[in-house]
Parts: structure tokens; C-alpha cells; sequence
């Protein structure tokens, strides 16, 4: 007897990743392609001398990422998508 394991997933579901402050981006920790766990670091920003990640909303992979190390964003804007099952 031959066993089959099949796993049905519905199409991934995109989802922005947006910066809740202004700021420089310091680094950019995550690439296109990586598997990301919920809360892992994306990128760093640098705001007022401190030093602020944005985090991976849920888990999923990495679609696209808006940015490079040292571009200046605004408050509320897309740095990133995720496809999440």
C-alpha cells in the first residue's frame, strides 16, 4: 500500500508591511524570497538616534521589499509585502 500525503493551501495572501514612524532605514536585515516567522526583524530604521525594527506582521515569505539601506520614509509608508498562507 502505497501512502499520499497531499496538503491543500488556498492561495497566499499578500500583506503590506508599513512603517509606524518616520526615519532613515539603517539596515535591511531580510531578503526577498526568506521564510519569515511572525515578529522576525524586516529592516531597522534609525529615528531621533535610536535604532527601531519593523517586524514581520505574521509568518509568512517575504514578496517584495520597497526599500534599500539609507532612503528616507514617512510615517505609514509600505516597506514591504508578505505572502502569508
Amino acid at each position: 500500500m502505497i501512502a499520499a500525503r497531499f496538503s491543500f493551501r488556498g492561495p497566499a495572501m499578500k500583506v503590506k508591511v508599513t512603517s509606524e514612524i518616520a526615519g532613515q532605514v539603517w539596515k535591511v536585515v531580510a531578503s526577498v524570497g526568506d521564510a519569515l516567522a511572525e515578529d522576525d526583524v524586516i529592516i531597522i530604521l534609525e529615528s531621533m538616534k535610536m535604532e527601531i525594527p519593523i517586524l514581520a506582521p505574521r509568518a509568512g515569505e517575504l514578496a517584495t521589499l520597497h526599500v534599500s539601506e539609507e532612503d528616507m520614509i514617512s510615517e505609514d509608508q509600505a516597506i514591504a509585502e508578505m505572502e502569508v498562507p
